[in-house]
C-alpha cells in the first residue's frame, strides 16, 4: 500500500490575548492507503484540530500536508474544491452537524448538487444507493433529523460524507455521542465501508477500547504534540511513553480478579499557550529528570515504533501498564 496522507512538522496555532495557543505542534506522520490511523489523547490535546487541519477546515500555521506525495498545504479556491471531493469528515455530534431545516434526502443530495458533476437523475439514484449502503430506509427520504434516532442521524452523516466518493475520511469521534449498542453498529458500518471502498480513515477518539479494534496504527497526542506512534497491537503490548501508559491504565477491565493498576498523575498541566521547550508531560510525569526540560523528538525505538521521551531506554526496563482485553 502506498502512502495517501503525510504531514511534515504540521502546526496549527490560535491567537489569544495571552499569546499563541499551540493546538497542533510539529506533527509528523504518514497514513497508508486503505488503513486507519487512530488519534488518541485526553480532551483538549488537539486531536480534532489535527483532523480539521488535514482537510482544510482549518488552515495550518506552518508545516506541510501531502496527498499522494503532492503538497496540498496551500491551495487556491479551485484546487481546494477538487481536493474536498477526495477528503471528507464525519462529525462527532449528528444533532448539530445536520441542518434541522433540511430533509434527509436534501442533506445527502447537497454535496452532489453543489459539485455540478451529476445530473438530477444521477443524484436521485445516488441518494437511494447511499441510503441503502448506510442502512437508512428509503421511506426516511422526506424525514427531518429530529424525527430520527441518534444512530440513524449518524448514518445520514456518513452517507453525506460518502456522497462525493472520497478516498480519505476524518472520523471525529463519530460514536462518542451514541449509546453503546449503537456505537457497535456504526463501527461495524465504518469497517464494512472501508473494505468495500478501500477508504482511508483518521479516527479521532478518546476511547482506547474503540480504537484498539479499528485502527491499524495509533498516534498518541498530548497538548498538541505526538508522543508515540506505532501499530495498534503493539501499543497495547509495549507502551513506551509514560503518558501512553497512563492512558492505558485507565481502560476498564471485565476481569475482576486482575484489575489493571491505575497510574495517577499529579502536578499542574502545562499551559498550551506559548509553552516552553521540553516535554509537556514533564510536570506530571513520575519519571521526570532534568533532561526532560530539553526539546523531545520522536525517535524510532524499535521498527515502526516511535516515541518522544529522553528516558525511553531506561523506562523499557519498567513494567508496562497491565492491559486486558
Amino acid at each position: 500500500m502506498g502512502v495517501l496522507i503525510e504531514t511534515r512538522h504540521l502546526k496549527k496555532y490560535f491567537a489569544t490575548a495571552k499569546g499563541q495557543l499551540h493546538a497542533v505542534d510539529d506533527v509528523t506522520f504518514t497514513i497508508a492507503e486503505g488503513s486507519t490511523m487512530g488519534v488518541v489523547g485526553e480532551s483538549g490535546c488537539g486531536k480534532s484540530t489535527l483532523g480539521r487541519t488535514l482537510i482544510h477546515l482549518l488552515e495550518s500555521t506552518d508545516g506541510q500536508i501531502l496527498y499522494r506525495g503532492k503538497d496540498v498545504t496551500h491551495l487556491n479556491r479551485r484546487e481546494l474544491a477538487k481536493l474536498r471531493h477526495k477528503m471528507q469528515i464525519i462529525f462527532q455530534d449528528p444533532n448539530s452537524s445536520l441542518d434541522p431545516r433540511k430533509t434527509i434526502e436534501s442533506t445527502i443530495r447537497e454535496p452532489m448538487k453543489l459539485s455540478g458533476r451529476y445530473s438530477k437523475d444521477e443524484i436521485n439514484d445516488r441518494v437511494d444507493e447511499l441510503m441503502e449502503l448506510v442502512g437508512v430506509d428509503r421511506r426516511m427520504r422526506r424525514a427531518y433529523p429530529h424525527e430520527l434516532d441518534g444512530g440513524r442521524r449518524q448514518r445520514v452523516g456518513i452517507a453525506r460524507a460518502l456522497a462525493m466518493s472520497p478516498e480519505f475520511i476524518v472520523c471525529d469521534e463519530p460514536v462518542s455521542a451514541l449509546d453503546v449498542s449503537i456505537q457497535a453498529q456504526i463501527l461495524n458500518l465504518l469497517q464494512d465501508l472501508q473494505e468495500k471502498r478501500n477508504l482511508t480513515y483518521l479516527f479521532v477518539t478518546h476511547d482506547m477500547s474503540v480504537v484498539r479494534h479499528l485502527a491499524d496504527n495509533i498516534c498518541v497526542m498530548y497538548l498538541g504534540q505526538v508522543v508515540e506512534i506505532c501499530p495498534a497491537k503493539e501499543i497495547f503490548k509495549t507502551p513506551l511513553h509514560p503518558y501512553t501508559k497512563t492512558l492505558l491504565s485507565a481502560i476498564p477491565s471485565t476481569d475482576l480478579k486482575n484489575q489493571p493498576k491505575r497510574i495517577i498523575t499529579r502536578g499542574e498541566i502545562t499551559s498550551p499557550i506559548d509553552p516552553k521547550p521540553g516535554c509537556r508531560f514533564a510536570s506530571r510525569c513520575p519519571y521526570f529528570s532534568p533532561g526532560c526540560e530539553l526539546p523531545q523528538q520522536l525517535s524510532e525505538v524499535c521498527p515502526g515504533h516511535f516515541t518522544a521521551c529522553c528516558k525511553v531506554r531506561d523506562l523499557n526496563a519498567l513494567p508496562a501498564a497491565n492491559v486486558t482485553a
